[in-house]
C-alpha cells in the first residue's frame, strides 16, 4: 500500500535528481567554454539535431534510450535554454556543491546533500518568474512590461507540447538577460509532464503570476502610503 510518506519521499528524490542535473549542467557551461557551446547548440532543435549534445545528456536518462520521449526532449531543452543564458548569469553554487566530473559525482553529491535537506515537491514555477520580471528590483537594471509578461505567459499555457518547445527558449532567455532567477528543475519537471498535465501546470503557472503581481502591487501600495504619512508637515 502507498502512504502519502511514500509518495512524498519519491516526489522529494526526483526533485533532488532534477536539481542535481540543473547544477551540474549549468555549472559545466559555467567552467567548460567547450561544453557550453556543444550544449547551446541545441537550442531550438530537435533531438535528432543535437549530435554533440548527447554525450552530456545521455547518462542523465534514467531509462537510457527507453526514456519516455517527452522525458528526454524536457532534458536536452532545459540543458540548451541553461546553455544559452548570458554567462554573467550562471550561479555561484560552487559553495553548495563543488563541480561533478561526472554523472556518478553528482549523484553522490546528491545523497550527501539529502542528510542536510528536504526540498518542497515544487520549486518557483515559471508564473513566478514572469511576475519577479515585472516587479522592480534594485539588483536590475530593467523591467519586462507587464502587457509583455502577461501576453508571453498566456500564450506559453495555451501551447501544445510541440508549441511549447518551440516558444519556450526565447521566454526564457528574455527572463534570464534580465537577470531573473529561473527554477530549472521545476522547469524541467512541468516539461516532463505537460503531455498529461498541461492544464494542471499551465494553471499553476498563471496563479503563481497573479497571485505574486498583487502581492507586489499591494506592497508597493502600503509603500507610498508609509512615504506619504512620513512627509514632514509642510507648515512645521
Amino acid at each position: 500500500m502507498t502512504t502519502p510518506t511514500d509518495t512524498g519521499d519519491r516526489a522529494a528524490a526526483r526533485r533532488r535528481r532534477l536539481q542535481t542535473y540543473a547544477t551540474w549542467i549549468e555549472q559545466t557551461c559555467k567552467n567548460d567554454p567547450g561544453a557550453r557551446s556543444a550544449l547551446r547548440s541545441g537550442w531550438r532543435r530537435g533531438m535528432d539535431d543535437v549530435r554533440r549534445m548527447h554525450r552530456f545528456i545521455a547518462p542523465w536518462l534514467s531509462q537510457g534510450s527507453q526514456t519516455a520521449e517527452a522525458e528526454q526532449r524536457a532534458f536536452y531543452a532545459v540543458a540548451a535554454m541553461i546553455a544559452a543564458q548570458p554567462r554573467s548569469r550562471y550561479t555561484d553554487t560552487t559553495a553548495e556543491a563543488p563541480v561533478a566530473s561526472s554523472v556518478l559525482d553528482a549523484e553522490e553529491q546528491t545523497g550527501e546533500m539529502e542528510q542536510k535537506q528536504r526540498p518542497d515537491r515544487y520549486g518557483p514555477s515559471l508564473g513566478a518568474s514572469f511576475a519577479a520580471a515585472v516587479t522592480e528590483s534594485p539588483g536590475r537594471e530593467r523591467e519586462m512590461r507587464e502587457s509583455a509578461a502577461e501576453a508571453r505567459l498566456n500564450l506559453l499555457t495555451r501551447q501544445s507540447i510541440n508549441g511549447l518547445h518551440r516558444h519556450l527558449p526565447g521566454s526564457v532567455r528574455y527572463l534570464r538577460e534580465l537577470d531573473v532567477p529561473v527554477d530549472w528543475a521545476q522547469l524541467l519537471d512541468d516539461l516532463i509532464a505537460w503531455p498529461a498535465h498541461s492544464k494542471r501546470i499551465s494553471r499553476r503557472w498563471l496563479q503563481d503570476y497573479y497571485r505574486l503581481r498583487t502581492r507586489a502591487l499591494r506592497e508597493q501600495a502600503d509603500e507610498a502610503d508609509q512615504q506619504e504619512t512620513d512627509k514632514p508637515d509642510a507648515e512645521a
